[in-house]
């Protein structure tokens, strides 16, 4: 692997608050995900990140830029200690074997001995290997090879099923979230089983950011649209990966410690909801 090179150092924007797994590990709030971003322009967007300040990274093995992302992260400078790592199984690599065998690869990709959280992408309950996958990831845990390991896509009933089988509970269940797709049932389970809930399309993919309540809460506080949905998110408790490829949006988007959503605020943003889905629905994806 060809490291970039050495970036200049610069301080983070603002502390980003980390929240703590069930577990005991700390995992920063606020994160930076490269979804759909292609490999050859992830070592830039990764490092102008954490220029930024962002310290937590979010890939999976099907987007096929885990080798950017560690192109980006050897030559960052930074120490290891100081990185938040996630990956994901892909579907098709479900099973004990392939998901041992899929690992491995994702570490030789990012160039890395170990990753802070391993995600199951989907449930695919079609396929019925959930489970059997999910007693992989405990192995990959007890090694020393991640950190914490959990899920994403999940719903209550996938949930339910694997921490009966397992006798483990997920330290994450990452999951669409946005003001448009609020997932307050999901989100009560996490909160009464210890689960921490991480939004993915936090943004909705930009199909939020027009509505009249939630330009009228940004306008009041002097901020983007794009920068109160993600202060929501931070006051709801959810970890958000807001994705850019833009340096100016990627400060931006961690630019949101300097205000604070009133009650009147987030409940206008509460009222946002309405089921709408900007990706798959997991009880269908197989």
């Amino acid at each position: 692997m060809t490291p970039m090179p050495p970036m200049a150092p610069m301080a983070p924007m603002a502390p980003v608050p980390n929240v703590a797994l069930a577990n005991g590990v700390s995992m920063p709030q606020l994160g930076f995900g490269v979804f759909q971003v292609p490999d050859e322009e992830t070592a830039a967007a990764v490092s102008s990140a954490l220029e930024a300040g962002y310290r937590s990274i979010d890939t999976a093995a099907v987007y096929g830029n885990e080798r950017g992302v560690g192109r980006a992260l050897a030559g960052s400078g930074i120490a290891r200690e100081e990185l938040f790592v996630t990956t994901k199984l892909w579907n098709a690599d479900q099973g004990r074997d392939t998901t041992l065998a899929a690992f491995d690869a994702s570490l030789d990709k990012l160039g890395l001995d170990h990753v802070d959280l391993y995600l199951i992408h989907w449930p695919t309950p079609a396929h019925d290997l959930y489970v059997e996958t999910f007693k992989a990831l405990e192995e990959i845990l007890a090694d020393g090879r991640a950190r914490a390991i959990g899920v994403s896509n999940f719903q209550v009933p996938h949930l339910r099923r694997l921490m009966d089988e397992t006798g483990t509970t997920p330290a994450v269940n990452q999951v669409e979230l946005h003001p448009a797709l609020q997932q307050r049932e999901l989100r009560a389970f996490h909160a009464e089983h210890g689960i921490a809930t991480e939004a993915w399309s936090p943004l909705a993919q930009g199909a939020v950011l027009k509505d009249e309540a939630l330009v009228r809460v940004a306008g009041a506080h002097g901020v983007s649209p794009a920068q109160a949905v993600l202060r929501w998110h931070l006051q709801l408790g959810n970890i958000v990966i807001p994705k850019s490829v833009t340096p100016e949006r990627i400060r931006q988007n961690l630019d949101v410690f300097g205000f604070e959503l009133s009650d009147a605020d987030m409940a206008a943003l509460g009222g946002l909801d309405r089921g709408l889905r900007t990706g798959p629905d997991p009880d269908t994806l197989n």
